[in-house]
């Protein structure tokens, strides 16, 4: 997996390579899966929801331009396999699950694997989560409408939001960079994610 669809499409930091080598994605997803968890592409988690290709996940963490000591925020915990990712990655990770059966399969999930670095709230996570911040960056693994002002507030300047903007069906993967005068944003590439459903995002 990290040779042939990380390395060999331009994943390029050696922290995250690592980390993608190390933790071990077949444990979250479900068990008739499991021979297909290395493979190209998403599968579903259940609740219309679904972990991320690994390309995917290595591109996004790869665009947070981690260093180790930062304090994470991450929308859509899903399976919890992107922040053990970032747990392995950063200082702490907050990430938030409106679902409540997936948060807590992802709870199970991280513990399994040792993981105290790691705190999840269940709420909706186009509020992002105030009590901690700023963040120097945030994640989001679902489709917005827009960029979120209330997650741009809760960044340090500085920091980094990467996320899916665009419509439902198809969205372009951006990265937010916060500066003292206002944000600027990159393009990275298209992508398809599941909606960001919440008060601030997608209604059900």
């Amino acid at each position: 997996m990290v040779e042939d669809q990380l390395i060999g499409r331009g994943i390029r930091d050696k922290r995250v390579l690592d980390a993608m080598g190390k933790v071990p994605r077949h444990l979250f997803v479900e068990e008739a899966l499991r021979s297909r968890a290395y493979g190209d592409y998403p599968l579903p988690i259940g609740e219309k929801q679904t972990i991320s290709q690994p390309y995917m996940v290595a591109l996004m963490t790869e665009n947070l331009m981690l260093k180790g000591s930062e304090k994470i925020l991450e929308i859509g915990t899903g399976s919890g396999y992107q922040a053990a990712i970032l747990a392995e990655l950063c200082e702490k990770v907050y990430t938030v699950e409106r679902i409540k059966s997936l948060a807590l399969k992802a709870r199970k999930n991280i513990d399994s694997l040792g993981y105290m670095n790691v705190a999840i709230k269940i709420f909706d996570g186009t509020y992002g989560w105030k009590e901690h911040m700023p963040y120097d960056g945030i994640i989001v693994t679902a489709g917005a409408p827009h960029i979120p002002q209330l997650l741009v507030d809760q960044l340090v300047v500085g920091g980094r939001i990467v996320i899916p903007i665009g419509d439902e069906f198809s969205q372009t993967l951006v990265r937010v960079e916060k500066g003292k005068d206002g944000i600027k944003t990159t393009n990275i590439c298209g992508c398809v994610f599941v909606k960001l459903i919440g008060d601030l995002g997608w209604k059900e």
